[in-house]
């Protein structure tokens, strides 16, 4: 039995005083008003109503039960209201600081298409794991390392200048004994400053026998583009972040650093409604070269 179903009918007939007048506010047909009510009291084992042909008359045990059915069928509407509330807040979501206004304003039209209203919060790696584990957003899109990842983005080096070369090799950055000028530098801007991105590269520096100070992590990507722009130094940067900042990318010769990212959602919920929705629209936002899902088959 519907009790809440049958507890509508019960008080909405009750304050029309008949079925017909009854029924018809409680948005249901005179007979389907009878089934419920009879059903009630059926299961309460007592009449609600005396019956006539043209009143329904609450008995003494319905007048009691009255205001009891009463607060059944408020709890229920405000329930119904709080569902459809929720269902239509803004979904809070923690995304990297790199993406540009108009990729999220596409994320944001595209997310609404689905149903979805994304309320978005720009931040770097650290700070949106921060947002996450304080449940002040939803979801966030973590920096992970890229294998395995459901969205993965390629690095490279760019610079004021195209060098003419297909691929930039670290090594070649190492000064000479009596070379001129100061050594060239690779900038990693706050997002690349993590440790699957960072200490790779860290590592391929002392490899090649550059000095410590010519790959340093930046306080800002304006402030690392900068440096870049007015001298021979090289920025860590994707593709598209090269082409927005109209620099030159190449592809580094040693190693293919990846950016790497994961959707996880607040209290270990189940991301995979949300990727299966926006999947798409995150890969562009991101600049991924994979589509959502697909972690295998990358290069190395």
């Amino acid at each position: 039995m519907d009790l809440v179903g049958a507890c509508r009918a019960f008080v909405s007939v009750s304050e029309y005083g008949g079925f017909t007048d009854g029924a018809a506010a409680a948005g249901m047909s005179q007979s389907v008003a009878s089934r419920r009510v009879a059903a009630l009291e059926q299961r309460f084992g007592e009449q609600l109503f005396e019956r006539t042909s043209r009143r329904a008359v609450l008995t003494p045990f319905g007048r009691d039960m009255l205001a009891a059915a009463r607060q059944l069928v408020q709890a229920a509407d405000v329930l119904l209201e709080e569902a459809e509330a929720v269902k239509h807040k803004p979904w809070r979501l923690a995304v990297p600081a790199i993406c540009s206004p108009s990729a999220l304003a596409r994320l944001v039209a595209e997310a609404r298409g689905h149903g979805v209203r994304l309320d978005l919060r720009t931040a770097g790696p650290a700070r949106r794991r921060e947002l996450l584990q304080a449940q002040q957003v939803r979801a966030a899109l973590l920096a992970v390392p890229a294998e395995g990842a459901p969205w993965s983005v390629p690095l490279g080096l760019a610079g004021a200048r195209d060098c003419g070369v297909r691929r930039i090799y670290v090594e070649t950055l190492r000064l000479g004994r009596g070379a001129p000028g100061p050594a060239r530098r690779v900038w990693i801007q706050p997002e690349d400053d993590v440790p699957h991105i960072r200490d790779p590269l860290t590592r391929l520096r002392d490899a090649v026998g550059l000095r410590p100070a010519q790959v340093l992590a930046a306080p800002d990507l304006t402030a690392a583009a900068a440096e870049v722009l007015c001298s021979d130094d090289l920025l860590l940067c994707s593709r598209a972040q090269a082409a927005e900042l109209a620099l030159a990318w190449h592809p580094i010769g040693e190693m293919t650093p990846r950016r790497g990212y994961a959707l996880t959602v607040v209290a270990d919920g189940n991301p995979l409604p949300m990727e299966a929705r926006l999947g798409e629209a995150i890969t562009r936002c991101l600049g991924a070269d994979e589509p959502a899902g697909a972690g295998e088959g990358k290069a190395a």
